[in-house]
């Protein structure tokens, strides 16, 4: 029996009809560019994950990407994050100009590993002129990125607390965990900025390519709005170089909203089968998925180890 990877047909057909609405609106007014469909996902969002503001962009990349640049991180510095993720989690460190100082992963919640990164800040880096800085490479060390992986949010108290210990801005790579908690915080509140992603199969996906910046901080906010947009404050009155074109277009604004509205349900459906399939693989040659003990894990993948992973894969 062939079972699909994602039914997105299913879910498409619980919003079918406030969807095609909505665009038709989009159409009569021609307003497919930013505008009143952005501003209220916008607004929705943040109110959803508990953040003061929300920045819609054209995809998850371009969320960390801003993100990184609009917390300061600069060309030439080195950003703390986690070999084992998408690779969009490096190209945004890398397309900011900076690199990759990477900080294993611990094996259960598959997220960083704290006492790697406090060995890592505590043995291989230094402060010089108040700026830590990596011995090795000579380069500072101005930002951290823990990746909320397959739905299960980071550690986040104790990674916060080295973060504000050791001066690093912090972005959080929520692009896979739209609905996911820590403690009874939401997933896009930890740190400085947080970036999703809205790519079709996410929890939370558009009909093409979209994603999100959340902040508690007006003023980056203020910031990704500027970089998303060309470096404009207003229509060709350009203050950055460092902008480009990461808007997030009406069309996918207004999938968003409709789906977000049964976001909470669907995840729910999510660890429902989760648990299910916790209940029945018990006993087997698996390492099956744990849930962090205080958070709530929604299961944007089910990933298993197992000891012939190449045989199966075949």
């Amino acid at each position: 029996m062939s079972v699909p990877f994602l039914d997105l047909r299913s879910m498409h057909e619980e919003v079918r009809a406030e969807i095609e609405a909505g665009w038709r609106d989009l159409i009569e007014r021609s307003a497919f560019v930013g505008g009143p469909a952005v501003a209220e996902f916008e607004r929705r969002f943040a109110a959803y994950c508990g953040a003061s503001h929300a920045v819609g962009v054209g995809s998850g990349t371009d969320a960390l990407r801003i993100a990184l640049q609009a917390v300061g991180v600069r060309p030439g510095d080195l950003v703390v994050t986690v070999p084992h993720t998408f690779i969009a989690t490096v190209e945004a460190i890398t397309q900011a100009g900076a690199s990759p100082a990477f900080v294993d992963i611990e094996p259960v919640s598959y997220t960083m590993d704290v006492e790697a990164l406090q060995r890592y800040l505590e043995r291989d880096c230094t402060v010089e002129r108040g700026t830590l800085v990596e011995r090795r490479r000579r380069r500072p060390v101005t930002a951290l990125v823990p990746v909320d992986l397959y739905g299960q949010a980071a550690d986040w108290d104790p990674l916060l607390e080295l973060a504000g210990r050791f001066g690093l801005k912090v972005v959080e790579d929520a692009c896979q965990a739209h609905g996911a908690r820590y403690h009874g915080r939401s997933c896009g509140t930890f740190g400085d900025a947080a970036a999703f992603s809205f790519y079709p199969g996410k929890n939370l996906g558009a009909m093409g390519e979209a994603g999100a910046i959340t902040t508690g901080s007006a003023a980056v906010a203020e910031r990704c709005r500027v970089l998303r947009d060309h470096g404009q404050r207003e229509r060709y009155i350009h203050v950055t170089g460092e902008g480009g074109n990461a808007r997030l277009d009406a069309l996918q604004a207004v999938v968003l909203s409709a789906k977000l509205q049964r976001l909470e349900a669907w995840n729910d459906a999510r660890r429902r089968i989760a648990a299910l399939y916790c209940a029945r693989l018990q006993g087997e040659e698996l390492v099956l998925p744990a849930e962090r003990s205080g958070a709530r894990h929604v299961y944007h993948l089910y990933v298993v180890q197992l000891p012939e992973r190449d045989e199966v894969r075949r």
